[in-house]
């Protein structure tokens, strides 16, 4: 029997790990199946465990359910760190390790999803499958470049430079950060506005109240790009269902999509109407689809 979404949403209250120190915050939900294994749900940058109460209650009907906050985001600490793909790989595969103790179905959106491919490609022994909803990162970009015109290459340039600054990338904080911009923001991203809620807009902004949180977003300025999917992809060995909000502003769905299946043609995939976080978008598609595939292996 399928939830009902009063019961889709109820918060279910997580609990703190360590990790090199720094408390790490995640949910579970769901029995352990002896059959199936547990799904670890990884949110994009700037949202946290509460991206996922849309999926988390339903999904645990069939699966032992397990999400955590990134290092820096929602309710885990944000020390002043260089962050990037390979030290959320190290936690998440420390956790899946020593936490879960056994190979996962990793689902991540945008950031996320990078991470999670990060962990599939490069400690295969913590994945048996990978759901990338949206994801984040970089091709190896394979054309020959045109010549960039004088005055951009310089001005693009002096905007890196500027926001590599403390003060800049701090001013561009407490801006990102206004609940006015969040929902701003949210309405661009989202297709269907309805979704785009009160209790979602203060969901994303309440972490940024924390200590270190203005230091986590000047690292996105600092940080080098980590590895380029299509070499993760070359790596990666397990299952792989991509899921696309083709409304996404963002990215292009069906340019990024054909760029995935070059490198990783057995993969499975499906397109929503939805936007970037098709997962809080359109739940119910995602889930269902999500729990197909994982029981049809």
């Amino acid at each position: 029997m399928q939830a009902t979404p009063a019961a889709s949403t109820v918060p279910i209250p997580g609990t703190y790990w360590q990790w090199r120190g720094q408390s790490i915050y995640y949910v579970r939900s769901g029995q352990p199946q002896t059959e199936r294994p547990p799904l670890l749900l990884i949110h994009g940058f700037g949202a946290s465990t509460d991206h996922w109460r849309k999926n988390i209650t339903e999904l645990s009907q069939d699966f032992e359910v397990w999400a955590i906050d990134l290092l820096g985001f929602g309710r885990s600490a944000k020390p002043e760190w260089e962050y990037g793909g390979d030290l959320w790989r190290d936690q998440l595969y420390d956790f899946i390790t020593n936490v879960i103790r056994q190979p996962v179905v990793l689902a991540g959106n945008s950031l996320g999803g990078y991470c999670g491919l990060c962990v599939a490609a490069q400690r295969p022994s913590a994945a048996v499958g990978l759901v990338l909803l949206n994801s984040a990162g970089p091709f190896t970009n394979l054309k020959v470049p045109t010549q960039p015109n004088p005055i951009q290459k310089v001005m693009g340039e002096v905007v890196q430079s500027l926001f590599r600054q403390p003060w800049a990338s701090f001013l561009l904080f407490q801006y990102a950060r206004q609940r006015s911009v969040i929902r701003n923001t949210l309405q661009k991203v989202y297709l269907d506005q309805s979704a785009i809620t009160d209790r979602l807009v203060e969901e994303i902004y309440r972490p940024s109240c924390d200590p270190g949180a203005a230091q986590v977003f000047a690292s996105v300025f600092r940080t080098p790009q980590g590895e380029k999917v299509d070499v993760l992809l070359k790596q990666m060995r397990c299952r792989l269902l991509l899921l696309w909000g083709e409304a996404d502003p963002w990215m292009n769905a069906r340019d990024r999509a054909e760029q995935f299946r070059q490198y990783y043609p057995q993969l499975t995939e499906h397109f929503l109407q939805a936007g970037h976080c098709p997962h809080d978008e359109v739940p119910e598609q995602v889930n269902a689809l999500m729990r197909s595939w994982v029981l049809s292996n």
